[in-house]
This record gives structure tokens, C-alpha cells and sequence, in this order.
């Protein structure tokens, strides 16, 4: 697993800011849905630290999967571009 998941993740929305990813994933034997905008991520399902400097994706994380949605995300009616995407397949999707 890449150290530096959670800075991929959030470079990868910073240049793509019509996207939100909602990223499902396994820390210490937790399960946790993070969602990542404009190069900012926040956990749906626990508190987020104020300070940004604070990994949200921490380098013990286990990504299970990730969706890709169009922005603005709206909970009632998502638009997902992708669905269910391994961390391997993401990494291959075109960064820039």
C-alpha cells in the first residue's frame, strides 16, 4: 500500500475540482467513508481533525474502494462517474 494514499487522493481532487471521490476504507479494524473535494478530505463517519496538516487517510488505511461523483454531490440524487474502484485501478486513471 502507497504511504502517501491520502495526499494522492487529495491532489488528484485538488486538480480535478468537478469531482468528489467518497472513499470506503478499513482503519484499525474500523470501517470509514471519507469524502474528498478540492484537495480536502473529511470522514462521513467520525470526527475530522480542525488542523488540515491531520491525514484523514491515514498510511495504515485500507482502501476497499472508490467512487467517483460529478460536483457539486448532492445526497439525494449523486451522479456517480465511476463506482467501486479498487486503489490499483485508480492509480491508473489519467492524473493530470
Amino acid at each position: 500500500m502507497s504511504t502517501h494514499q491520502g495526499q494522492y487522493l487529495e491532489t488528484y481532487s485538488s486538480k480535478h475540482p468537478n469531482e468528489v471521490l467518497i472513499v470506503k476504507l478499513e482503519i484499525d479494524g474500523e470501517l470509514d467513508e471519507v469524502m474528498i473535494f478540492k484537495g480536502f478530505s473529511s470522514s462521513l463517519m467520525r470526527s475530522t481533525a480542525y488542523d488540515p496538516d491531520v491525514p484523514v487517510i491515514s498510511d495504515q488505511a485500507n482502501i476497499l474502494s472508490i467512487d467517483r461523483l460529478t460536483a457539486p454531490y448532492k445526497t439525494n440524487q449523486p451522479n456517480y462517474i465511476q463506482q467501486a474502484i479498487t486503489w490499483e485501478q485508480f492509480q491508473q486513471i489519467e492524473y493530470a
